[in-house]
């Protein structure tokens, strides 16, 4: 039995299909290969510390700014802590932050962590207005059972840090 179909018009179908294969599979390969530093996995805290995203890995970090944590220090550095109702993780961010960034507001941070498990932002988004959250953290939230609505008491963060052990 021939590999080769006995038609003539089915073997040239056949050396068309064997000839464009692998260049497609060649392109597909190439474009996947360009784009993986573009993608970026969102994580919430809990995600984050359970997932061990390697130091340096550009990812998406959205929970909610934790109260009393946002501490402004000369030249322009902000350090908070973003939290889920798991786990926290402290943010270290340089730069103005958006005008509707506040405590207890759903936020997403673009960046990566560093070896000492803090998180070093690039840019953060912050909602713009008051019912809206980003649909990531608004999912991951109601996933875990955080999601609280309107009118529900603020969230407890008795969490420890990213990186920190649990006692």
């Amino acid at each position: 039995m021939s590999f080769w179909p006995k038609s003539r018009k089915a073997r040239r179908r056949l050396t068309i299909l064997l000839a464009v294969a692998p260049v497609l599979a060649l392109a597909v390969g190439l474009a996947l290969y360009g784009l993986r530093d573009s993608i970026s996995l969102f994580y919430t805290p809990a995600q984050a510390k359970e997932a061990h995203v390697a130091p340096g890995r550009k990812v998406q970090l959205g929970g909610l700014v934790q109260h009393g944590s946002v501490v402004k220090h000369p030249g322009g550095d902000v350090e908070f802590v973003v939290a889920d109702q798991r786990a926290t993780a402290k943010v270290s961010y340089h730069g103005d932050l958006p005008d509707l960034f506040r405590e207890g507001q759903g936020i997403v941070a673009e960046g990566a962590f560093d070896e000492s498990g803090v998180f070093v932002a690039k840019q953060v988004l912050a909602k713009h207005d008051e019912r809206y959250m980003p649909r990531d953290v608004a999912k991951a939230l109601k996933k875990q059972g955080e999601w609280r609505g309107e009118g529900a008491p603020p969230p407890n963060y008795g969490a420890p840090a990213y990186g920190k052990p649990t006692t």
